[in-house]
């Protein structure tokens, strides 16, 4: 297993692509919270702000995006080049393969959204002067590092989405829908059983752990990301299920 994971994370670190999607993922995280802390902050005494943590992560929502993005290419990616065959022939045994690839991937991801989380943090509460919270203030310190899980759990998704539709377009289409457009579209859906759909339709559980306290009507913050969590399993078993059975 051993070997099998240095190889995974040789594909991963050797493509130009991971180091471009990784960078794009952290200049969005700072680069949007720093514009909307710096907003905010411009805004002085006309900004109602009750949540300034929140305020400097809102760029984790589209960071998240990028890192799945990722995700599905570095399964997507081997069936375009055809390099799943040679994959699939030196790793007979597919669900070892997909569980070194998915191992190697969540520490790369979960490592790079951690530091941009904490370092988006400490930039948005620069900018956000007197308006600012502490890293020490109840709820602050796991609002952050669940960020970096937020954004490293997104990636396994991509991946996951990735191994499903074994095409780089359709799985970022995948990823989109079902982590950008449709959560907000879900707050269409009227009645009780909208509500509960939209509680529990994927990032809008899992965007819970952003947020320092649990609001009203909402999830707890760890309730949320453990029903994230569940999508991202389910997900990744069906897709396990499709390899095996699947021709490369």
């Amino acid at each position: 297993m051993t070997g099998l994971l240095r190889s995974e994370w040789t594909k991963i670190y050797s493509v130009r692509s991971t180091v471009w999607a990784l960078l794009t993922a952290v200049v969005v995280m700072l680069g949007l919270g720093a514009i909307i802390s710096g907003a905010t902050a411009g805004l002085g005494d006309r900004a109602a702000l009750t949540d300034p943590t929140t305020v400097s992560l809102a760029g984790a929502p589209i960071a998240a995006v990028v890192v799945a993005s990722l995700g599905v290419l570095l399964i997507s990616g081997e069936y375009r080049t055809g390099m799943i065959r040679t994959t699939l022939v030196a790793v007979p045994r597919r669900l070892r393969m997909l569980a070194a690839k998915t191992a190697v991937f969540a520490a790369v991801a979960f490592a790079v959204s951690l530091v941009m989380s904490f370092a988006s943090f400490f930039v948005g509460q620069a900018l956000l002067g007197d308006k600012a919270t502490a890293l020490g203030a109840p709820g602050v310190l796991r609002s952050v590092a669940g960020c970096a899980l937020y954004i490293a759990a997104g990636g396994l998704f991509g991946l996951a989405l990735g191994t499903l539709v074994r095409h780089t377009a359709g799985g970022i289409v995948a990823v989109v829908l079902l982590t950008l457009v449709l959560p907000q579209m879900t707050a269409l859906l009227p009645g009780g059983w909208g509500a509960t759909v939209r509680m529990y339709f994927t990032t809008n559980a899992g965007q819970q752990l952003l947020r320092p306290h649990a609001e009203a009507g909402q999830l707890d913050p760890w309730a949320g990301f453990g029903v994230y969590c569940a999508w991202i399993a389910i997900t990744l078993l069906f897709a396990a299920v499709l390899l095996r059975r699947r021709d490369a």
